[in-house]
Parts: C-alpha cells; structure tokens; sequence
C-alpha cells in the first residue's frame, strides 16, 4: 500500500504525517515524536479498539487517508540533530568500524606464535601500560608493541604482528629458536619452535622496564619507571637457623615481577600453592655453627603492585625423562583475591582498614544495583500491552510524568515483594552521587605512604582480569589461548582506545577468548574449566587488578 497522508491531534494542535501502512508502528510513532516531542515510549495513539501497540497489523486497523489518531502523553524536550553526522557501517572506513563495533581483533598464528599472541592480549588488560607507551616510549621492543596496540584498536580485522615477532626475535634470540624436524620438514630446514609464554610474559615486562611511569597526583614520581610502579612487588624474605636459635635472623628484599603457585600433590587451591613458594626449608653455611644448617625461609610481600602476576608453575624437569614436563592437577584459582594474606604484618596494617571499608562499600554497591533492578522490573510495561491502561487513556493524569509512574509502581509492588526494598529504589540517588561520596571515605583511608606511591596497590583486594592458558600435555608443544575480563577492555579512564565499543554492564562479569585470531565470548561461569586437571587449557599466567577505590 502507498503511504497515506493522516491528522493526529496532540495538546490541542493538530498535525499532518505520513503513514506507511506497509511499515511497522514504531515507524508512524517515531514520526509522531518528531512532531509533538512525545517519547514513543510514553505515548498512547488511540485507534479503534484499543491503544496502537508497537506490532499492531496497519491491515487490521485499516486506516484512511485524512484520518485523525488522538495522541495522549507528557512531551520531552524535542530531539536534536547528532552533533556529529550518521554514519553507516558500510560507509565507514575501518579506524571508524574498529570504534564501532564492541569486539576486540585476534592476532594472526605465524607459526608457532600462539605464545606471544596470548601475551599480547592478556597484557592489554594493563591499560595504564598504553598511555605510559602514548606518553614517551624507548625504542625496540616497546616502540613495536605500542605500535601494534594501536593498529589494533584502528581495525576490525585480525592484525599480523610481523613487525612485533622480528623486534621479540631481535630483543631476545631464544625466540628464533628451530625446532629440531626430521623427515620432509628437516629436509625443508623446519620451522620456529614452540615457546613459553610465561617467559614471554617476562621478558616483555623486562624489555618495558625503561619505559617512563606515570606521575603522582601532584607530578610527582617523575623520574619513576612504569614497570616499578605499576608491575613489581617487592618481596621480604627472612631465614632463621632452625639448628640456632639465638642466631640473629637474616632479612632481606627482593623485587619481583610475579609470585608463583607451586603445584604439589597436596595443593588443590592457588593459595595453598602460593604459600608453598613463600615459605620453606632451605640448607645454607650457618656463621655461627661453621656449617651447613637448615634454616626456615619465610617470604611476604612489602610492597603489592597494582597489577600482581600469579605464575603457575606447571613445568617441572624431570630427571627420569631428561626433559620438562606438564603437572596436569587441577588447582583453583579464585576471581577475587585477597592479597593481605601474603603481605608483611607492616604493609598489612597499613592497608586493613581501607581493604575492610572497601568490602562494605562494595556489599551496598551490590545491594543498590539489585534494588534498582527490582525497581525497574516493578514499573508498568510502557504501553507495549495498551489494553492494561485503557481505562486512563482519556482521563487527565494519563500525562503525568514517567517519573510519576516510577515512584507509584515501587510505591505499590507486587505480591510477595520485599516492599522495603522497592521503595528504596524510588528513593535511591543517581549511582555517582554514591561513588563521589564512597570515593571521598576510601581515599580518607589510605595510609599516606601508600597514597604516595604511585602505582601500588591501596587495598591489596585484587580481581583477575587476564589468563594466558596451555593446552596439551608436552611443556615443548601444545597451544596457548589467552583470555581477558570484558570489563578490563572496556570503558577505562585510562587508554580509551584500548577497545572499541562501549563498556560493558557493571553486572556482566564474562569474557573475551583470544584463539589466535578467533575472537569469542567465553561465559564467566566457564572459568572453573580453566583450573586444569587434564589435558585442556589449564590457567599458567594469571594477572590480577587491584580493585578500584570507585
């Protein structure tokens, strides 16, 4: 049918539009707001028999020309041109898609590559890294990987790193290494062998050491590098002679770029690994013995980085094969970690009492969220099932604001409802009238020689935000997958072209599987699949965030 031209009266006024009967409602109600400022979604055009639903059949309803539908609603403020034109996909080049559209870009496998690509992409959960690179980067290996960030956020097609493998290659020639073929691939000179990526992940971090830090909030920090600050941990180790009571105990420190998980027969649990690296027995020469003695070594952290690395030490030389080989057992690893329980009594003390005010906060944070879910839930369908207000489609009120309807939807809740709390909803404030004032309490918190250092962590409560896997049972072959927290990608204050798109719900706790190229969405329920016990990807390089103040 061709377009029809219509009356609708709204507010005393009359105006024309066109109707298409051959197109959705939603199309003539868009026109209408167009004309009259009324939100479609509280916007009531009578018809006959009802209320003009957004699937309404045209056909059925049977309109005809110079017709006039009453429209009933609360106008809004007019919409506004964008201030930037429309663009559509398919105009776009891919700088403006790769901003577009949500989904990060893969890596292309050269080879025996699957090590540095799942590297690369856990390591891009960091995105204060990218603004240090943005800010002032060395050249070699730092210069490549900037570079090959930024391609990445300019595109949406997988990139190929051959200029980051040949400067990884120079940095470090273990990576050039050939495997050792036989047959037609010996005959064909091989190719590049498989490599670690937990080394890869050091050496990367080692090659980013000079890579200038980010300032204080007052520019101080200024000579500090990115790497002291937000990556490395400082470690207090102290040996006391268990054959020598009265000898003076030996304290030392260490800065360490990782903490590892040993993985023994009787370790089920990340911590449990954990504390078997930190503490021990160890046989040393005893000065006051004159001889070798066994001394107890006990190791906690003085100082948590920002961005803790957890390395689970799943290859272990075996002397009977001559040869590394994969402990398979599966070991859980938490999503939320409490780092207090690995730090000296003294950065403990100093950090308790933000850490015990963060966790309240974050209790409340998750208390609102459910109310304001509850709420909406509460409210009426806006007019999507027409026939349930009809009774107030002419009376006078049916122009009330939305917000009216909120605050009497909670006020009123159904049946078995926990009627405190829908009331509270419609009493809540915005979210970051809460966040400005949680921000304020934490901050009043933290100890000033935390607050002085930049890039340490405030709270020592971490969250995971990045895996790097290995699948397979041979330590010198199998394949790596790395995955990263939607979240971590999203929607950061720092490095915003770190991914495309918007970010994320604050409830969506999934994410991103980075096969080589193959991009997908890994559930967060998933996780546990990653905790080993087979010959599956099992988590081996675990990067944990700590967790924001707001």
């Amino acid at each position: 049918m061709a377009p029809i031209s219509v009356k609708i009266k709204h507010a005393g006024k009359v105006h024309d539009v066109q109707l298409d009967p051959d197109q959705p409602a939603t199309v003539f109600k868009d026109a209408v707001y167009q004309l009259t400022g009324v939100p479609p979604d509280r916007m009531k055009v009578m018809i006959k028999g009802g209320i003009l639903k957004d699937d309404t059949d045209w056909r059925k309803v049977g309109p005809k020309a110079g017709q006039t539908f009453m429209v009933i609603g609360a106008a809004g403020e007019l919409p506004k041109p964008p201030e930037t034109p429309i663009k559509f996909l398919e105009d776009m080049d891919e700088t403006s898609l790769a901003e577009a559209l949500a989904m990060p870009v893969g890596l292309v496998n050269l080879g025996n590559t699957c090590y540095m690509n799942a590297t690369l992409q856990a390591m891009r959960a960091i995105p204060e890294l990218q603004v240090a690179l943005q800010n002032s980067t060395p050249s070699g290996l730092p210069m490549a990987l900037r570079n090959l960030y930024t391609n990445m956020a300019k595109t949406t097609d997988s990139v190929t790193p051959t200029a980051f493998l040949a400067s990884l290659r120079h940095a470090f020639p273990q990576f050039a290494e050939q495997t050792r073929a036989t047959g037609l691939k010996g005959l064909l000179g091989g190719g590049y062998a498989q490599q670690d990526a937990e080394e890869c992940w050091v050496q990367l971090t080692n090659s980013l050491k000079e890579v200038p830090g980010l300032p204080g909030p007052s520019g101080s920090n200024a000579s500090s590098k990115f790497v002291d600050q937000y990556m490395t941990g400082e470690l207090r180790r102290v040996l006391k002679c268990d054959e020598a009571p009265d000898e003076p105990e030996s304290v030392s420190f260490e800065k360490v770029l990782k903490i590892s998980c040993n993985i023994s027969n009787a370790v089920n649990y990340m911590q449990q690994g954990i504390m078997e690296a930190l503490d021990g027995k160890i046989e040393k020469q005893s000065p006051s013995l004159g001889r070798e003695a066994v001394y107890t070594s006990t190791s906690r952290m003085s100082r948590l980085p920002t961005y803790l690395t957890v390395h689970m030490v799943r290859f272990a030389w075996k002397r009977d094969i001559g040869k590394k080989a994969k402990v398979m057992r599966r070991v859980k690893f938490p999503v939320e970690y409490d780092a207090l329980e690995i730090a000296t009594p003294e950065l403990k003390e100093k950090l308790l009492p933000v850490s015990r005010k963060l966790k309240e906060v974050e209790k409340e944070r998750a208390e609102r969220r459910k109310v304001r879910k509850r709420t909406k839930a509460a409210q009426p369908v806006k007019d999507k099932e027409g026939d349930v207000q009809m009774a107030d489609a002419s009376a006078p009120e049916a122009s009330s604001s939305s917000g009216d309807a909120a605050a009497a939807a909670t006020a009123a809740p159904a049946e078995g409802e926990d009627k405190g709390k829908a009331v509270a909803g419609a009493e809540l404030e915005d979210e970051s009238v809460y966040r400005e004032r949680e921000g304020k309490d934490l901050e009043a918190l933290i100890h000033p020689d935390v607050k002085a250092d930049v890039g340490a962590s405030t709270t020592g409560q971490y969250e995971l935000v990045a895996i790097v896997t290995h699948k397979g049972a041979e330590a010198d072959a199998g394949h790596y997958i790395g995955f990263v927290k939607k979240r971590a990608l999203h929607g950061s204050p720092f490095a915003p072209g770190a991914a495309a798109g918007p970010a994320p719900d604050e409830d969506d706790e999934d994410w991103y599987k980075f096969d080589d190229d193959k991009v997908s969405i890994f559930p967060a329920e998933k996780l546990e699949t990653l905790s080993g016990g087979g010959q599956d990807a099992s988590a081996y390089v675990l990067l944990y965030r700590s967790r924001p103040l707001v």
